[in-house]
């Protein structure tokens, strides 16, 4: 059905190889202090109202302190991590909202995304050692009525004075999810020798599994500014081409640009392919591969790390006509 799941991924896993910028880092800084973050995505900065429309995530990540029971267990026994590894532990909770193009209707439309919600918590444990990153996250949450997607959106709606979406008595129904996903970073940081100027490549690949998304990631991050090894990226909404959900700031202001693409072989998405427990749910036709493309600007001051991500995401089902297009906002903070 999705058979030739690694020979899209193949080309983009090449880049891993790349020793264009390489340059040898330094072990990981340390630092106490967690980071705090929020982050909103959401199409209206694309002007649109459709598809995936919105999604919220707050999460908090710990500093460099040494974790006890699970997290040092996962950190040595499944991500490897050695004397000399950076471990860090955190949660967050998020919530992605999903619709139609045509909100109006209250009829099933078979050939526009279904209605769906989904809220969850989440866990991660990230291993940080020299240039490299690996990251275990598990999220547990549900997806249906249960999640309040109806509630959220027309709330918001009566806000901004739109008026409410009538399908969400289409919505994909509860279901309990659980998520499994691994990723791993390999940064090579070149140095252009002034200011902390520099440029660098983050390739990143990685796999999910669960009753909500299976597939298998990955993709290429291009960034050029100041302090580079301040962080990995910026932080995002899974799925997505992100950072490591942290920063060290080294001095009180610093920048960049980024650019990136990643490709995901899809085995399944809930929001699209419905249950795989129930043959009742809305569904449409998914693509077994779609691609994101980013672009935006990152910008440290002080304590707090700002960032703009625009996207943009390939078709991901057959009826859809044209790609996806939105924004993510992030802020930062360490205490």
């Amino acid at each position: 059905m999705r058979g030739l799941w690694m020979a899209p991924i193949a080309g983009i896993c090449i880049t891993f190889s790349t020793e264009a910028f390489a340059q040898a880092e330094p072990p990981p800084q340390t630092d106490d202090r967690g980071t705090i973050t929020f982050v909103w995505e959401n199409d209206s900065f694309a002007d649109s109202d459709q598809n995936y429309t919105n999604g919220v995530r707050f999460s908090w990540l710990s500093g460099t302190n040494e974790p006890e029971g699970f997290s040092r267990w996962i950190a040595g026994s499944v991500l490897g991590a050695g004397d000399e590894a950076v471990i860090r532990r955190g949660i967050a909770v998020g919530h992605s909202l999903f619709t139609p193009n045509d909100t109006t209707t209250s009829a099933r439309l078979p050939d526009q995304h279904p209605y769906a919600a989904w809220l969850y918590g989440e866990y991660t444990a990230l291993v940080e050692q020299r240039d490299e990153v690996d990251q275990l996250t598990i999220q547990l949450g549900v997806v249906g009525p249960s999640a309040g997607g109806e509630w959220v959106q027309n709330e918001f709606h009566s806000l901004i004075g739109a008026e409410d979406a009538q399908g969400w008595d289409n919505q994909i129904e509860d279901e309990v999810g659980i998520v499994l996903s691994y990723d791993h970073r390999l940064r090579r940081l070149a140095q252009f020798g002034f200011g902390g100027f520099g440029a660098d490549v983050t390739p990143n690949l990685g796999f999910t599994l669960g009753n909500i998304h299976t597939n298998l990631h990955a993709g290429l991050t291009l960034r050029l500014g100041q302090d580079l090894d301040n962080d990995y990226g910026p932080p995002r909404v899974s799925p997505s081409l992100a950072g490591a959900g942290y920063f060290t700031p080294r001095d009180n202001f610093s920048w960049y640009v980024f650019a990136g693409i990643e490709g995901r072989a899809v085995a399944h998405n809930i929001f699209l392919d419905g249950s795989l427990f129930r043959d009742d749910d809305p569904s449409v036709s998914s693509n077994a591969f779609v691609t994101d493309l980013q672009a935006g600007l990152v910008v440290q001051l002080l304590q707090t790390q700002f960032a703009f991500t625009y996207v943009e995401r390939a078709e991901e089902f057959a009826e859809q006509t044209e790609p996806q297009r939105f924004g993510a906002v992030s802020i930062s903070r360490k205490f």
